[in-house]
């Protein structure tokens, strides 16, 4: 293995907090890692993680034009060393940035090398071996790892819900080595994307078997992980569709059904992505409270997608609205325990400058700050919560808490009704609560 003295962000030192009066576009103004918010730093309440597909390998081709990124770390006619090179770069800005974790596909960090996959499986244990010593020398550690099977033609039927058996033992395979590199680099979790689980016709496929085998599949995946000693979180990410026209995986309620009906529920929690809520018709806060309701809610992909396009554009996050609600349910909800606020963006195609990630992750890790601060405003001030609780507090009656346990029926509430003969409920109160919302904001 080389190594390198080559510094890729020659221009950026490492970012600091300077407080909202800054100028510097390349300081927080609102992220202070240690500064205590509702009993807790910053740092532990956000667990903010670096992705590696978009930070470091996505060159900003679409569908209409080629990659526009400077990006010096993908120079050379190696693979490998590429792959080498790209790992160093990836630590190197995260070390600047000054966040504590990293995510990964496997063939984002190594090449595959076709029709070998020993050879593949070779070349990403040399790269692995580099990111734990990085890891070791940083302090930056892994928040989750996962595996690609969606970008290789032997997965373009799927891969735990392939039509065809070798499509997905290969799948398998490529999940188990996933799984012990994810281990390796001290992993918190591990997840399943399914981005080609799932079907454009139901004229070819048969829907019912499909989801018994990708059933199968985590099944197999979790004796694996216990048999290896991996303690991690596996997590299921929901998405409602693109690149397939209906992905079983299609929202929070979709995944905790699937859950439920395979014996899964206590091994998977969910890994929610807020342009995703939004292609599934769904809004971010949404997904995470249903996840949070249900006690499956694992960790999050902040970004945002663009309310006039109707596919996944993965902004970085800068509405306060979505951060503020996302920071109040993890509030509510007792915060992270292996997951993080993973930033699943990327930088525009017209932003092509190394600097650019800096000022994209900045922006989103700023946005989120100043949602946290807003959403311990709500908890702190009680006018919101209270407001709730008084709405609901007919359910804490006598009446309210035998139905709540399940002590009455029908029966027994029809001459109820008819005794109360009930012609109205109160306001709601909603452009009341919305004023008071945009108070804390402003």
């Amino acid at each position: 293995m080389t190594t390198t003295a080559t510094e890729y962000f020659p221009g950026v030192s490492k970012i600091a907090y300077d407080g909202p009066d800054s100028r510097n576009p390349l300081a927080f103004k609102h992220y202070d890692p240690d500064a205590v918010v509702a009993g807790k730093s910053m740092r532990d309440h956000f667990r903010f993680s670096v992705c590696y597909w978009h930070s470091m390998r996505n060159a900003g081709a679409d569908p209409f034009g080629v990659g526009t990124r400077n990006m010096p770390w993908e120079t050379g006619s190696d693979p490998v060393e590429v792959a080498l090179n790209t790992m160093r770069a990836n630590f190197e800005f995260i070390s600047k940035l000054g966040v504590d974790f990293w995510c990964f596909h496997d063939r984002d960090i190594a090449p595959e090398t076709p029709d070998d996959f020993a050879k593949t499986n070779q070349d990403l244990d040399t790269v692995v071996g580099l990111a734990k010593q990085l890891q070791g020398e940083t302090g930056i550690k892994l928040l989750w790892g996962t595996a690609c099977l969606f970008v290789h033609p032997r997965y373009m039927s799927g891969a735990a819900t392939s039509p065809y058996v070798d499509a997905f033992v290969h799948a398998a395979a490529q999940v188990k080595k996933a799984i012990e590199v994810t281990h390796e680099l001290g992993g918190e979790g591990y997840v399943f994307w399914g981005g080609r689980e799932g079907y454009d016709t139901l004229l070819n496929t048969d829907l019912g078997r499909e989801f018994d085998h990708l059933a199968r599949f985590l099944h197999m995946a979790v004796d694996f992980k216990k048999s290896i000693g991996f303690d991690g979180q596996f997590y299921i990410e929901p998405k409602p569709k693109e690149p397939t026209k209906h992905q079983y995986d299609h929202d929070s309620s979709a995944c905790h059904a699937f859950l439920q009906k395979y014996g899964l529920v206590d091994h998977l929690k969910l890994n929610i992505e807020a342009n995703h809520a939004t292609l599934a018709g769904h809004s971010f806060h949404h997904e995470l409270e249903y996840a949070a309701a249900n006690g499956i809610l694992g960790s999050i992909d902040a970004n945002r997608g663009d309310m006039l396009l109707g596919w996944d554009t993965d902004q970085f996050p800068t509405d306060l609205y979505d951060t503020t609600f996302a920071m109040w349910t993890l509030l509510k909800s007792g915060g992270f325990t292996t997951g993080g606020l993973n930033f699943d963006a990327k930088v525009r195609r017209q932003s092509v400058d190394p600097e650019d990630l800096f000022h994209a992750h900045i922006g989103g890790m700023d946005a989120f700050a100043r949602g946290l601060k807003v959403a311990a405003k709500i908890v702190e001030d009680g006018r919101i919560p209270d407001f709730i609780a008084q709405r609901y507090s007919s359910w804490d009656s006598d009446l309210g808490k035998r139905i709540e346990a399940g002590h009455v029926g029908l029966a027994d509430l029809e001459p109820i009704a008819h005794q109360r003969n009930l012609a109205s409920v109160p306001s709601s109160r909603q452009e009341m609560l919305e004023n008071i919302l945009n108070d804390y904001i402003c």
